[in-house]
């Protein structure tokens, strides 16, 4: 059993899928109580049309995906807080331009490039020294921010009209937390793909929120269940040989629909028998 850990790509694997579970968890909390989980999806769509340019130019895919993804938020964002369009609305046009992008960058490619379909169905087994190195230190950047603006966060993420009126920066602040998600997305993208992704960033956080009433323990439950699918997720998919993406991914599944039927929440709303 342990015999995996010997081995320089399951440590890789491993300290990744923590840090990624992680992050996404931590982000995942503001995505689900602010209700921006379409802007993960459009996100993550972009982030992968840049992973495609970046192949076909022969360029650093990690960049052009930063470049994508945080384009994206920015136009989103400008669009939402200047009233010209609703999220959703902008979202979907970039999430199907996005898309057809990528197609047509992957059909202008003179040959079959295994790495491209690697970002858009996630294979964290073959995570490299120098993909861990911009992971980590993305993980810490994002982290070390939300630590220093987290009663800002959580302000806005309940009531972003009254933190503005309180003085708080909260379209400043909202355009902060839209970056940090962006990047939670590409360093992503390599472990779950860019179909799945968006999932590990909503679904740890929304089966932490049928446990808990106060943010800090829908937080924290939110990192045990994405870092423990997240390992489980490497574990199965290095013993049967399955996808790594969509194993973590469905084992999260699998705790949110766990959470839902035996929440105290769903207890309460239960009717009671008659005696």
């Amino acid at each position: 059993m342990f015999e995996m850990f010997t081995y320089g790509f399951m440590q890789r694997a491993f300290i990744a899928s923590f840090l990624i579970g992680l992050v996404c968890s931590v982000i995942g909390v503001f995505v689900v109580l602010k209700g921006l989980s379409f802007i993960g999806a459009g996100t993550a769509h972009a982030a992968f049309a840049g992973v495609t340019l970046a192949f076909l130019i022969g360029v650093n895919p990690l960049l052009m995906a930063v470049i994508f993804g945080l384009s994206t938020v920015w136009v989103t964002g400008f669009l939402q807080q200047t009233g010209k369009m609703k999220p959703d609305v902008s979202i979907g046009i970039f999430y199907t331009l996005a898309m057809a992008l990528a197609i047509l960058f992957i059909g202008l490619m003179k040959a079959y490039n295994p790495e491209v379909y690697g970002y858009l169905f996630g294979s964290i087994l073959s995570v490299t020294q120098t993909d861990l190195k911009v992971i980590l230190i993305l993980s810490f950047g994002i982290l070390l921010t939300i630590f220093l603006f987290f009663k800002e966060f959580h302000f806005i993420s309940f009531d972003q009209e009254m933190a503005e009126a309180s003085g708080i920066p909260a379209k400043n602040l909202f355009f902060l937390l839209l970056n940090l998600i962006s990047l939670t997305i590409v360093i992503s993208l390599q472990a779950v793909g860019a179909i799945l992704v968006f999932a590990l960033l909503v679904i740890p956080a929304a089966a932490a929120q049928q446990w808990a009433t106060k943010m800090r323990t829908m937080m924290a439950i939110s990192i045990l269940i994405g870092i423990s699918s997240s390992w489980a997720g490497v574990i199965l998919s290095y013993w049967f040989d399955l996808p790594s993406g969509s194993t973590i991914v469905l084992l999260a599944t699998c705790l949110f629909i766990l959470s839902v039927l035996f929440s105290p929440k769903r207890r309460k709303s239960r009717p009671a028998k008659a005696a």
